[in-house]
């Protein structure tokens, strides 16, 4: 979620091409097959590129989309079981908005406001000022094709250094927020995690700004980024990642509130890193939250490869103490 994912994404295209490691459409050889493909491996559901997913389940069907390949702006795939996957070919948002520049189609959110109504948020390089921004779009399915709204991105704030990491999070009250952060790290800026209401139709914010957390742990680096929120019982649990995507650095903290706008206090080790995993996920971030069929919750979220080529797709079980999230055995 950072600015160098773009040339991240492209390295692990090529090297993924020529190592053979990834022949599947949406993957980060950056050719789609003429079908669809189901992968799974012991360590990846998605055993390819597929960074920063976003999990939404439609009936009995989970929509999993992820950031850009060669291929597709925004790739995507579909499950029953969270366990087993298939990428699609097709692309989600196949058309960028006039704004937009090609290549840096980062970190999907897609919301359900109601049946046959999908909008995504999703983070693109705006031509001026030059920075990556939060655009919107709308489809009639949770597979697409996604349409751009409007001329201009949904949130780009020059002074900030940009935002990208969208999310949304719907309150018991039936508010609609949605959730992002400044990408002040692209100019040694602060980062903030940020909350504003949205309208009913999703396409624009429709109140109050809200600064909620920023980088402050040690372990948390110069960034933070990737928030997502969930209430359990009489919390708001906000997740979120920080410090380097690219390195074993990587990792998922979490703060909780008593209410959306906070103020939050943190928890004070990462809840998922490589070190709490004894290596088994290097460098975990990009997470999301969602219900699996028998109603338990799982943590959906990336990690490197073992050659740090491209970043797969993981699920785990999330068990709840006391209101606050524990990564199950």
């Amino acid at each position: 979620m950072n600015h160098a994912r773009a040339a991240s994404v492209a390295i692990a295209a090529a090297l993924s091409s020529a190592l053979g490691l990834s022949g599947c459409s949406g993957g980060s050889s950056g050719t789609a097959s003429s079908s669809p493909s189901s992968v799974s491996s012991p360590a990846f559901v998605i055993d390819q590129d597929f960074p920063d997913p976003d999990v939404l389940h439609v009936g009995d069907i989970y929509y999993a989309y992820a950031t850009n390949t060669a291929a597709a702006n925004v790739q995507f795939a579909t499950s029953r079981d969270l366990t087993v996957w298939t990428v699609s070919g097709d692309d989600a948002l196949p058309t960028l908005p006039s704004w937009a520049l090609p290549g840096k189609t980062w970190a999907p959110e897609v919301s359900e406001l109601s049946p046959g109504k999908y909008v995504m948020y999703f983070v693109a390089a705006n031509g001026s000022p030059a920075l990556q921004c939060i655009g919107v779009a709308t489809a009639t399915s949770p597979q697409g094709p996604f349409a751009p709204v409007g001329d201009a991105a949904l949130l780009c704030p020059a002074d900030e250094g940009g935002a990208i990491d969208p999310s949304t999070f719907v309150d018991t009250d039936g508010t609609h927020y949605l959730i992002w952060k400044n990408d002040g790290n692209c100019c040694a800026l602060d980062t903030w995690l940020q909350v504003a209401p949205l309208s009913a139709n999703g396409t624009h914010l429709a109140g109050v700004t809200t600064k909620l957390i920023k980088q402050t742990a040690a372990w948390e680096g110069s960034l933070i980024e990737a928030p997502v929120l969930v209430k359990h019982g009489s919390k708001y649990v906000l997740f979120y990642s920080a410090n380097n995507y690219g390195d074993d650095s990587y990792a998922i903290g979490y703060a909780t509130a008593s209410s959306v706008t906070g103020p939050y206090t943190k928890h004070g080790e990462p809840l998922l890193s490589t070190s709490s995993s004894r290596g088994r996920y290097l460098g975990p971030g990009g997470q999301d939250v969602v219900k699996s069929p028998d109603g338990s919750d799982r943590l959906v979220f990336h990690s490197w490869d073992p050659a740090k080529v491209y970043r797969g797709m993981n699920v785990r079980r999330l068990e709840w103490k006391n209101d606050e999230p524990v990564i199950a055995p």
